[in-house]
This record gives C-alpha cells, sequence and structure tokens, in this order.
C-alpha cells in the first residue's frame, strides 16, 4: 500500500491547491481587465461667478454604459469607492464628498456578493470655499477622478476634469439649475428618521459581532447601510429581526479591524417611499449588549477554546469518516506488537506528523483564501469535483489493495532504492495513514468541534494555525499515546492468520466509502457522474490484470502489464473524458439536491434570510437545518433526528415552518449566516421562536429526536 499511500499523499495536495486556484478564479469578483472604459466623467459648477467668501458646489457626473455600475462611498463586499483629486488655484478649498444614495446591489454569479453600486448616472457634490481674500479673476479647476467600473470584470478608470469659475463682486447661477435640484434630491435626508437605536447583540469577545439597529417606523423595506468604519467592517447583509406596522430591528455583523470595538455607528437608514428608497443620515451609539442575544456566544477564555478543539479533534476519532482509517490502524498496532517499543514510539510519533502536516496546509488553505477576501468553511476541499474525483480513485485502490486484488512491491535497482526508505516496518504507511485519516475527517464535524472551529476562523493567521495543530493532535492522540505505552498492546489479539481475513472484511468499509464518494459527484456532474463509476469498473479490471499477471503471474508479465496500461487509457480516455468530462463539471449540478438533501415527512422549503424573516413577521416558529450532501454527521445523526415521529409531530402541531439550508457547494450567503452563530462549518440547526424579539436557539451537533422536541416546545412559549 506504500505507493497509493504516496499517490494519496501527492493528490491530497494538488488537488486542495487546484481547488483553490479554481475557487479563486471564479470566486474573485474585483480581476480586472484592460479596454475600452465603460464609464464617462464631467465636471459642472453651481455659479458661473462668485464673490470671496461664497461657497459654491461642484458637481462630479458619472455616466455608466448599460449593465456598468461604480461604487459608493463604502463599496461593500467587493469594489472600490469613487475617489476625487483636486487641483485648486490659491483661495478655493474643497469639502467633503456628499454621496447620493446608492442601489444595494446582489452579484448575478453564484458568489452572489452584496455591494452598493450607483447604476446609469451619478453625481457626487463637493462644496467648493471660496477665501474671503481670494483675488478676482478668472480661475481654472481641475479634478483627477478615479473609479472601478463593473459588469462581470471590472476595469479601472480614470479622467480629469476641468471647469473655469469667475471670482467678481457678483454671484451668477449656472443655467441649468435643474441639473443641481436634481441632484439635491438624491442625497439622504438630514431630518430625522424616527426614534432608532443600535446595542451589540454579543459580548466583546471574537473577532465578529453582531448589533441591533432598532428602528421605530412603519416602513415596509427598512434597510441599514453603514458607511465604512476605521474600527470595524460592517456586512452590508441586513437580516429583519422584526418588522411590524411600527417597529424595524435590523441585525448586522461586523468584523474588527481596529484595536477596539466602534463605541457608534453610522450611515443611513433606508425606507421605501414609493418607488424609490429615502435614506437618512444617523449616528447611532452602540450600547452594550444586557445578555447575549441572537447567536451570541458567551465569553471564554482562549484555553476553553483550545480545549473544545482537542476535544473535537479526539471525537473525530468515532464518526463515521473516520471509521475505515481506524480499522487500519488497529491492524497496525497489531503488526506493531511485535516491533520494539523505540520502534513503535517512531511509528506512532509519523502518523501524528501526518496528521499534522495535513491539517497545517488546511489551515494553509483557510489563511488563503480568507486573505483573498473569501469566505472560508471547514470541509471547504468537498467544494471542489477535481478533488472528489481523485479521492474516489484513490480510495477505491486502497480497498482493491486491502481485497487482495494486487499488492504494492517494488522492484530492484532505482525503484528498490526509491522504496527502501518507505519500506522499513511501515515508515510511510504510519505517515500516510495519518495523511488519509485527516483527509476523510475533514466532512464531519463533531460536537465542541463547530464552536471551536467558528471560532478560530475569526481569528488571526497564527491563531488558525494554532487551532488546527491542537485538534490534529486531538486526532492522533489515542493512536500517539497507544504508541508510547507499548505495554497496553499486549491487550491487542496475536498476530496471525486472522489478520489476512480482517484486512480483507476492512475493504468492505473502505469500498463503502468510495461509493459515498462516487455519490457527491452527482452534485458537479449531474447524471453523467454514473461514467466514474463505469471508470472504476475499469480501474479493478487493471489492478486484478496487474495483481495477477504481473505481481504473481510468470512468463506472461510483459503481456499483462502492456493489458493493464490499456485498461487504464481506454477508461480514462471514455468513461473520464469523453463521458463523464471531468474537467468541465456542471455549475448547476443536481437542480433538486436542496430539497433532496431534506428530512422526510414534513415541508421542508429553501433556505434565505428573507424566509426566516417572514416566517418570523407572520408569528410563526422556525426551525432551519444547515446541511450538506458531504456531511456524514448530517446525514447519519441530524437527518434521522430531524426525521423521527416526534420531531414531525410537534412541527405539525405547533405550525412551525422549516427550512433547508444546502451547504454542499459552500454558498457565501450560507458561509456568513453560519459565521454569526461562530460555526466554520456544518451541521447547524436553529430553532427561532414565534416571539420575534428573541434569539434562535442553536441545538448541539450531537442532536437527538428529545433535543428538537423541547426545543420546539420552548419556541412557543
Amino acid at each position: 500500500m506504500r505507493l497509493f499511500r504516496l499517490l494519496l499523499l501527492l493528490a491530497f495536495a494538488v488537488s486542495t491547491a487546484w481547488a483553490q486556484v479554481d475557487q479563486f478564479q471564479f470566486r474573485n469578483p474585483t480581476r480586472t481587465l484592460v479596454g475600452k472604459k465603460h464609464t464617462r466623467a464631467r465636471l459642472v459648477l453651481s455659479h458661473e461667478a462668485a464673490r470671496p467668501g461664497d461657497t459654491i458646489t461642484a458637481a462630479v457626473e458619472l455616466t455608466m454604459d448599460a449593465g456598468w455600475h461604480t461604487y459608493w462611498r463604502n463599496p461593500g463586499e467587493s469594489g472600490q469607492a469613487t475617489e476625487i483629486y483636486w487641483n485648486l488655484p490659491a483661495g478655493l478649498s474643497a469639502g467633503e464628498i456628499q454621496w447620493p444614495l446608492p442601489e444595494k446591489f446582489v452579484s448575478p454569479d453564484q458568489l452572489k456578493l452584496t455591494t452598493y453600486v450607483f447604476h446609469d448616472r451619478a453625481v457626487l457634490l463637493v462644496p467648493l470655499k471660496i477665501s474671503a481674500d481670494a483675488l478676482t479673476g478668472e480661475r481654472d479647476l481641475s479634478a483627477l477622478v478615479k473609479w472601478l467600473e463593473c459588469e462581470i470584470a471590472c476595469v479601472p478608470g480614470s479622467n480629469t476634469v476641468r471647469g473655469t469659475l469667475l471670482i467678481t463682486n457678483e454671484s451668477r447661477l449656472n443655467s441649468d439649475t435643474n441639473f443641481f435640484a436634481e441632484a439635491q434630491r438624491r442625497l439622504p435626508l438630514k431630518e430625522s428618521p424616527g426614534l432608532a437605536t443600535a446595542k451589540w447583540d454579543a459580548p466583546a469577545s471574537v473577532t465578529n459581532r453582531a448589533f441591533l439597529v432598532e428602528w421605530t417606523t412603519s416602513a415596509t423595506a427598512p434597510d441599514f447601510f453603514p458607511y465604512t468604519n476605521a474600527l470595524a467592517t460592517v456586512s452590508p447583509q441586513t437580516l429583519v429581526a422584526t418588522a411590524s406596522a411600527t417597529q424595524a430591528i435590523l441585525r448586522k455583523t461586523a468584523e474588527r479591524s481596529g484595536g477596539d470595538w466602534p463605541k457608534e455607528i453610522t450611515g443611513l437608514l433606508v425606507r421605501k417611499e414609493g418607488d424609490h428608497l429615502a435614506g437618512y443620515e444617523v449616528t447611532l451609539p452602540l450600547a452594550e449588549a444586557a445578555s447575549s442575544g441572537v447567536g451570541a456566544v458567551a465569553t471564554k477564555s482562549i484555553w476553553v477554546w483550545f480545549l473544545y478543539a482537542f476535544i473535537g479533534g479526539l471525537i473525530l476519532n468515532i464518526m463515521p469518516c473516520v471509521l475505515p482509517v481506524i480499522a487500519l490502524k488497529i491492524l497496525g498496532f497489531v503488526n506493531q506488537s511485535r516491533e520494539t517499543p523505540g520502534r513503535v514510539k517512531t511509528l506512532g510519533l509519523l502518523y501524528t506528523l501526518g496528521v499534522v502536516v495535513s491539517f497545517l496546509v488546511l489551515a494553509a488553505v483557510v489563511i488563503g483564501v480568507k486573505a483573498a477576501g473569501q469566505k472560508a468553511g471547514w470541509g471547504l476541499q468537498f467544494s471542489n469535483p477535481y478533488f472528489i474525483v481523485a479521492l474516489t480513485v484513490i480510495v477505491t485502490l486502497v480497498a482493491l489493495n486491502l481485497f487482495g486484488v494486487f499488492e504494492i512491491t517494488l522492484g530492484s535497482g532505482a525503484m528498490n532504492a526509491a522504496g527502501s526508505a518507505s519500506s522499513r516496518h511501515g515508515n510511510a504507511g504510519a505517515f500516510m495513514n495519518g495523511v488519509l485519516a485527516t483527509v476523510l475527517a475533514t466532512p464531519c464535524t463533531a460536537p465542541f468541534l463547530g464552536a471551536s472551529l467558528g471560532f478560530a476562523f475569526a481569528q488571526p493567521a497564527h491563531m488558525i494555525v494554532l487551532f488546527f495543530i491542537v485538534i490534529a493532535l486531538g486526532l492522533a492522540s489515542p493512536y500517539l499515546l497507544l504508541s508510547w505505552n507499548p505495554k497496553w498492546l499486549k491487550f491487542l489479539p496475536k498476530p496471525g492468520a486472522w489478520m489476512e481475513r480482517f484486512k480483507i472484511g476492512m475493504g468492505f468499509p473502505m469500498l463503502a466509502t468510495a461509493l459515498w464518494l462516487l455519490n457527491l459527484t452527482t452534485t458537479f456532474y449531474g447524471d453523467r457522474a454514473w461514467w466514474l463509476g463505469v471508470f472504476l469498473v475499469f480501474l479493478g479490471a487493471a489492478a486484478w490484470m496487474f495483481g495477477t499477471f504481473v505481481q504473481r503471474g510468470g512468463s506472461r508479465r510483459t503481456l499483462g502489464l502492456v493489458v493493464t496500461l490499456v485498461l487504464l487509457g481506454a477508461g480514462y480516455a471514455w468513461a473520464l473524458e469523453t463521458e463523464l468530462k471531468w474537467r468541465s463539471p456542471d455549475a448547476k449540478g443536481e437542480v433538486k439536491s436542496s430539497l433532496a438533501l431534506a428530512p422526510a415527512g414534513y415541508d421542508w422549503q429553501p433556505w434565505s434570510p428573507d424566509a426566516v424573516a417572514q416566517a418570523r413577521a407572520a408569528g410563526r416558529p422556525v426551525i432551519v437545518d444547515f446541511t450538506a450532501k458531504w456531511c456524514p454527521t448530517c446525514n447519519t445523526i441530524v437527518k434521522p433526528a430531524l426525521a423521527s415521529d416526534s420531531v414531525r409531530a410537534k412541527l405539525k402541531e405547533i405550525s412551525a415552518v422549516a427550512l433547508l439550508a444546502d451547504y454542499t457547494k459552500f454558498p457565501d450567503v450560507i458561509t456568513t449566516e453560519l459565521e454569526k452563530f461562530q460555526r466554520a462549518g456544518v451541521p447547524l440547526v436553529l430553532v427561532y421562536p414565534k416571539d420575534a424579539t428573541k434569539p434562535p436557539l442553536v441545538l448541539p451537533e450531537a442532536l437527538t429526536p428529545g433535543m428538537v422536541v423541547e426545543a420546539l416546545t420552548q419556541a412557543v412559549k
């Protein structure tokens, strides 16, 4: 198995890197192209002539081609605000830009990024102050305007705009007074929007933190557009926690970027008035939360989070994903019982090293994705079809090897020299078992692990690395402990013929893992995925041919090797390249994948923040199941609990709204929602009370029907 374990390491590293390159290409919304400009700029002055001491208005008008947009002062999740650099004569000074009310725009691609933009046209107003001692005469004004214009790709643009102002003893308005009147109407209103307050909704113990804006209003579409803040970046997504005839409660999340959390938040309270939006500029003090609210996490010492991470890694050993590897480790420990104590310790350390190195690779991926401005989640590599195809092939080969279809032996010469380092009583085997355990563990989220990962993903890079090392040590600790206490090995069965039968028996759970991985490919290839199964048949035939006629054959080894290569080549060319088209996954995948994951026996609907808000506004309790097709915990523990008779009966009794959030392809909107509840992955089950002012109940990963029924009972009290 040494060769295929080495293949596993290579495929894991290559596929993970490929996954991130692929995701960055598709998920980088600010990639730039050089070419034609789609935005034009001009300068318009409110006055043709003005007196010393007057203040006039300069307007920078941006006109965009159809379908293109530029950005507001706070661009949102991507983009760049327009900038104006003035070149003014002596005696004139420019004030701050007065921005018109923007449009909240969600990108039409799969990322669904939320930004604040201007389509078609935007007029940026700037007051120009003329000093009282300014010399009279004609003055030339100019400004360099820089913007980012986007349709799907983004193009940086710039232009120098120019104007002329006569400074004299009388003021004379520009003849186009309607231009400035219309521009003024598009500015946020300075009048009071009514009573509005803001308060934090979680203790100040994490990098990400939520706050609530409570606004006394009858607005039908209330929202809050934040200005940029030096201490925190506020997400543009808004959860309408409450929307009644007299009040709106808006929930926003902030990510700390300065030393302290801000004491106040400035922005626009926005409401719909007829066919257009009206915005009110406000500065709201941020009061501390009296108690933990929606998704709040109690303040914990960093050492408690490390303890959670270690326990979560330890529990991964008994999760369904890792069971096939545990069987291999048991077999390995039986073999090691004949080794010297020092040798057993070395093998235990190598296994631990394999786990730690693999987790460090995962940590590097998470840090890299976050540095690119994208969302990262636990099990991120399972959103990449190439990784799943490669892993399916490798796990199938491991299963065939366990069945004895073929064995890995290295020949003489260079191959023997290369293999000698890895054949010394299982050095490479111990390390690669650690890699395989990590790869198969990543779709699982164990108790304690979900909360600790949620906390870790919100921390700086060095903390993410430390947390991943602690999780790795938790996963590897049982084997490391056993290897450093060789006396405990005497409790294992003695080596014998049973080991061969046990090895063959362990091929079946490994084969089941391969079938599970094969099923995951339907998410990316739809009905074409069965061609991967056809390729695995070719692969199995090639492995049998290799084992029977090359390894254990006689004079026809060359012919056997030729047939083996022909089977592999034909299977790859026909099944993978021609029919599966494995390098061209379907972006849509399975059309019915989301609701196909729903627990049986109740009417589940697709999740969205709006769906939650509408159900709560109607006074109905809500249950949300955040799940994924590749998540064994979701499908073997959570889903059966939610589909139980007692839970279904309770859902019908209280007329609950059941929503399913499908995280199979890592949509950013769900990643953002998971972050609100300090989670880095699925499963996550929330129960929202019918009282919309109360926060949701966060249920544990090790879910039972009784826990769900109890939460639903509390939701209607």
